[in-house]
């Protein structure tokens, strides 16, 4: 960020001191001196000023026009000079939008980093696969959306410019700068049943977990009797590595290789399909709180397991949170598309966002700016998703895509964010 500092120059001060006729501005008389202005708030269209021309008009009988003299047309009081300013002025800005996590504070278009440089075409179908839900607020407006799609940039900006308001999003405190953190969806290989090196279950729903409130534990799954029996005949698939199966867990669906008992193989969706409502707890933080690494990451946590394998269990019991799992088909065109979010869409990488809904509503379209060491952005996102560590005013997590290149992405990705709301007019 480039600051300014404004220079003072002291030639050009003493010389406007050295001028009696003061000189005033204000935003609707611009350049008038202050002597000429007490008259004109005074006096109106009097001639009293010497600078204003008279008011009254001449008026002839005569029927003849050559001896009509045509009068001056009278000079604008005050009132009329700022009403002509204010109406060849910009429009003013609507006024602040309060929202349950944060505020939005209107804004103009040029306001927005990178606005016009953005390739609006890749955002398009991420909007429409938002139009697909009625409860959004751009909801009136997606025939128009469906029109736009394959159209030229210049006109997509144009309509986005004249139908929607700009919206700064800032936190209660009035923080515009958050978080951006990213997430993928892992691609694994994957066992019906259990066989030697494929030992790690993913579950399908187990009963009881539909009251909403706090079910077994990581840790009483393994141990409790009571849990044991409930998860008997909900293993979905089998991974090679318990870590892999939290990471799953933790992004919330993935792709998965599956070895058929037929022994083909096929890729599948592992879908989130609800949690035990245990608090998510970072097994990483853990580690780096315990001074056991410095490298917090999933290669790093790995790498600790492999010299620390008879604390395994301890360290993956320090995330109570356990996600469970629907197979989808990724037969078709459901192979091109992403997984659902909360939205209850297919995600679209690299313009689909998670957000904190009491700051932002499912199906807005947002702009997003985070300038960072890991990645720079200024690109259309919609809000389509949400997570358990996704909470506050300016708070977001970016959907890279799938697959290994996109997990390096998600495990490093933190940095700063801001969030701009489009919202319709």
């Amino acid at each position: 960020m480039v600051h300014h500092t404004m220079k003072t120059k002291t030639a050009n001060a003493n010389k406007a001191s050295n001028n009696n006729a003061i000189m005033i501005r204000l935003p609707w008389l611009p350049g008038i001196r202050l002597f000429n202005l007490i008259c004109l708030l005074i006096v109106g269209s009097l001639s009293g000023c010497g600078w204003l021309t008279p008011a009254h008009t001449l008026t002839h009988t005569s029927t003849n026009t050559s001896a009509h003299a045509t009068a001056p047309a009278p000079s604008p009081t005050a009132e009329v000079i700022a009403e002509q300013a204010l109406s060849t002025s910009p429009s003013r800005l609507p006024p602040p939008i309060p929202q349950a996590k944060s505020r939005w504070i209107p804004a103009a278009w040029s306001e927005l980093p990178g606005w016009p440089q953005d390739a609006l075409q890749e955002a398009w179908g991420a909007w429409m696969q938002s139009c697909q839900r009625t409860t959004t607020a751009t909801t009136a407006l997606c025939a128009q959306v469906q029109r736009l799609n394959g159209a030229e940039q210049l006109a997509q900006k144009q309509w986005l410019e004249q139908h929607f308001q700009p919206y700064r999003v800032e936190t209660l405190q009035g923080q515009a700068e958050g978080l951006l953190t990213s997430y993928y969806e892992p691609v694994l290989d994957a066992s019906r049943h259990v066989r030697p090196g494929f030992s790690a279950p993913i579950y399908a729903l187990p009963h009881g977990l539909s009251q909403r409130k706090p079910w077994f534990t990581r840790e009483e799954m393994e141990r409790n009797p009571q849990a044991r029996s409930a998860l008997k005949g909900k293993e979905l698939v089998y991974l090679a590595d318990p870590v892999d199966a939290m990471v799953l867990q933790i992004q919330g669906s993935g792709r998965v290789r599956v070895m058929e008992t037929n022994g083909q193989v096929r890729m599948v969706r592992l879908a989130f399909a609800g949690t035990n409502d245990q608090p998510y707890k970072s097994i990483g933080s853990w580690l780096l709180e315990q001074g056991l690494t410095r490298d917090a990451t999933w290669p790093g946590i790995k790498a600790w397991i492999a010299k620390n394998p008879q604390r395994l269990n301890e360290l993956l019991w320090k995330n109570p949170r356990m996600v469970f799992f629907k197979e989808e088909s990724l037969a078709g065109p459901a192979a091109e598309l992403g997984p659902k979010g909360a939205q209850g869409v297919p995600l679209t990488t690299g313009r689909s966002i998670a957000v904190d809904p009491g700051s932002i509503p499912y199906g807005t379209p947002v702009w997003l700016v985070s300038n960072g060491p890991q990645i720079q952005l200024q690109k259309l996102v919609m809000a389509q998703d949400t997570g358990s560590a996704i909470v506050g005013g300016v708070r977001a997590d970016y959907f890279a895509g799938s697959g290994p290149e996109a997990g390096e992405l998600a495990g490093r990705l933190k940095q700063t964010l801001r969030l701009w709301v489009l919202w319709p007019k």
